[in-house]
């Protein structure tokens, strides 16, 4: 394994998790508050994306040439565009 994808691999599995939980913790926070789950569902996945973009893009210039790297970012971009079609036509579409 070349040291560029063991660094992405280190720095994934270092704030995945947290960005996860942190990311629950919002969701859970808005269920409380008696968001309907549709729309809390949206800003779970919206945050959750945008936040795993932002440590896509802290660790671009270490790994950025990387095929895994450019395919975990079109991940983050399909999972931000789903949050925010749920978020848009959420009732529409689910209710």
């Amino acid at each position: 394994m070349d040291e560029d994808l063991k660094v992405l691999r280190d720095y994934l599995l270092f704030t995945v998790p947290h960005v996860t939980v942190l990311a629950g913790a919002v969701f859970g926070i808005l269920l409380v508050l008696g968001i309907p789950v549709v729309t809390a569902l949206g800003v779970f996945m919206v945050f959750y994306s945008l936040m795993l973009i932002v440590l896509g893009l802290i660790i671009r210039p270490h790994v950025s040439g990387m095929l895994w790297y450019q395919l975990l970012m079109l991940l983050f971009a399909v999972l931000l565009a789903g949050g925010l079609f749920i978020l848009l036509a959420g009732d529409r579409v689910y209710m």
